[in-house]
């Protein structure tokens, strides 16, 4: 296992790039992070790359590998590992400068363990342990801790901060997920706030591993693999088998007197998004809002009336759809991922009867936003308070709308293919 290398200026168009950091003597190249060590603290010059990442062998270690060409090429530190470890329980280092600490910060997964170690360095290259976090889910008793990410956030005038743990098997559903803590980190120990946790960053199925990039300034911008370990190796998709989610900007916002954390998509979409077609005089028969030969994405926008359920589906031409139910009054979403929707015989795991999430909005109406793909639907409530994203695999794009239930205003836009 290696690393791959791609880099965008938009979030939206990548260009992909020879593989980064290939597997040596220490063993296969796991997942971990990279920062631009301005100020030369690891001694290899100013503004230099560096990628922290886990060798995993008969162990998994942490090593180091810097770039002084803007990550086009790296060169292994001499002495790696730079965190020593005799097993398979600690991986996937996120590392960033804590200012007020004046060292940087590592988050290190310890898998089985169920929990996260935070190291500190001055220099990249000697670490000490400083703290573990730790957190009793008495509903998911056995999982693995993975891809962590320590994240702050300005909120009211006041300093927040964001654990992400992705976790693997059990996530929301079932399989992978990512959820999260909120709490407050001193440069040594991160304490989450009395919440019952665990919080989730997305309610559906195929969204994991995601970490934030650490030069955006004020923006955190999430990126997720858009797929489930549960049947990962088994989707019918050629020449590769997963994708990326669309990048998401996470914030904190307040609901019902908490703060959760949203995920809305980056405003970069604007650039690959076509005109509005707004639906007027609509009922409750499908329409077609796509050609369907020539538009390949495209993004609904509904706001609908929370005073009574309604049921949107999503189709094609040989009636296969996908169905989302509004519960008004225990305002909740629910997505129906079956046989109906599209191929689903790869893989017992695949089908998912009913995936229920919160609708997460204090309105009386709701926006919703929904990301249509070839394989994949995105649904975002409330500007992203609530997010579920699941593959799907219908034989065409859904380029069909039906709408019943409660009033309702309906837009398109079609979202032109990065690869044209």
């Amino acid at each position: 296992m290696s690393w791959g290398h791609a880099s965008s200026t938009d979030l939206m168009h990548w260009t992909e790039h020879p593989v980064a950091i290939t597997r040596d003597e220490l063993g296969d190249v796991f997942s971990g992070s990279a920062v631009i060590d301005k100020y030369n603290t690891a001694g290899f010059g100013n503004d230099t790359m560096i990628a922290i990442f886990t060798s995993a062998g008969s162990a998994q270690q942490q090593s180091i590998a810097y770039s002084i060409d803007d990550g086009l090429t790296f060169t292994r530190y001499e002495n790696n590992p730079i965190i020593k470890n005799d097993n398979d329980l600690q991986r996937d280092p996120k590392v960033f400068w804590h200012e007020e600490s004046k060292q940087w910060i590592m988050c290190l997964a310890q898998g089985w363990k169920m929990g996260i170690e935070i190291w500190g360095s001055t220099d990249l290259k000697n670490w000490n342990k400083l703290s573990e976090f730790k957190h009793d889910l008495p509903d998911r008793p056995k999982i693995q801790w993975e891809c962590p990410d320590l994240i702050s956030f300005e909120y009211n005038g006041k300093k927040k901060w964001v654990l992400l743990v992705s976790v693997n098997p059990g996530g929301y559903i079932i399989g992978s997920g990512t959820m999260y803590f909120i709490g407050d980190f001193d440069g040594k120990r991160f304490t989450a706030e009395e919440r019952n946790y665990p919080l989730w960053i997305d309610y559906g199925m195929d969204n994991y591993a995601g970490v934030t990039w650490g030069n955006t300034g004020d923006r955190r911008v999430f990126l997720g693999w858009m797929n489930n370990w549960e049947y990962a190796d088994k989707v019918p998709n050629s020449p590769w088998r997963s994708a990326m989610t669309l990048p998401r900007e996470l914030k904190l916002k307040e609901l019902n007197g908490e703060l959760i954390l949203s995920s809305p998509v980056v405003k970069e979409i604007e650039g690959i998004a076509k005109k509005w077609n707004k639906f007027e005089g609509v009922n409750d028969s499908k329409f077609r809002i796509i050609n369907g030969k020539t538009d390949k994405a495209y993004q609904v926008q509904l706001n609908i009336e929370l005073n009574k359920d309604s049921i949107i589906t999503l189709s094609n031409s040989k009636d296969e759809k996908l169905i989302i139910e509004i519960d008004a009054a225990n305002r909740k979403l629910t997505t129906h991922r079956d046989e109906k929707t599209g191929q689903s015989d790869f893989s017992d795991k695949y089908v998912i009867k009913s995936i229920d999430a919160p609708l997460n909005t204090e309105s009386s109406t709701l926006k919703l936003d929904v990301y249509v793909d070839q394989s994949s639907v995105e649904i975002l409530s409330d500007d992203g308070r609530m997010s579920m994203t699941n593959l799907v695999f219908p034989s065409s794009i859904y380029d069909s709308l039906s709408v019943s239930g409660a009033k309702y205003t309906v837009k398109v836009r079609p979202i032109k293919s990065i690869y044209a």
